[in-house]
This record gives structure tokens, C-alpha cells and sequence, in this order.
């Protein structure tokens, strides 16, 4: 079953509770999120990704794959 925006925020926000989070898309497959996070201070983009992947809880590819793609931003406050 498609994830809807809301859905997605509130599994980012139980990992990154103080993270500016947005998410958007229009078909609940194909979505975009942007994370803004102070735990990413220090880490790689990839290490950032993998966090904000595991935040999703298995919802990305696997057989519970509810999110087909994700177009991610990470970043750091300023």
C-alpha cells in the first residue's frame, strides 16, 4: 500500500524528533524528503542517507517496499 507524505514524516520524526523535515510527492511511490538534522554533523552524505533509511523502518525496497523511491536531500543546519 502507497505511504502517504504524513506517514513518511512521522516514522523521519521518531528518528530525528528536532529535524526540519519536508516531504512531498504526488503519487505516494515516488516522494521527496528533505531532512535538515544536527546528528548529521560530521557524516558523509552516505552515512546521512543510511540514517534517514533506516529511520523508514524497512519501508524502502524488501518485501515490505511501500516506498518505491525516495529523491532525498540531507543537510546540516546552518
Amino acid at each position: 500500500m502507497p505511504m502517504t507524505a504524513h506517514e513518511i514524516e512521522e516514522l523521519l520524526r521518531e528518528s530525528f524528533p528536532d529535524a526540519e523535515i519536508q516531504v512531498g510527492g504526488n503519487d505516494g511511490v515516488h516522494m521527496a524528503a528533505m531532512v535538515v538534522d544536527e546528528s548529521f554533523r560530521g557524516k558523509n552524505r552516505i552515512q546521512q542517507q543510511r540514517a534517514v533509511y533506516a529511520a523508514l523502518k524497512g519501508k524502502m525496497d524488501g518485501p515490505d517496499g511501500d516506498l518505491h523511491a525516495l529523491a532525498l536531500t540531507t543537510k546540516v543546519p546552518d
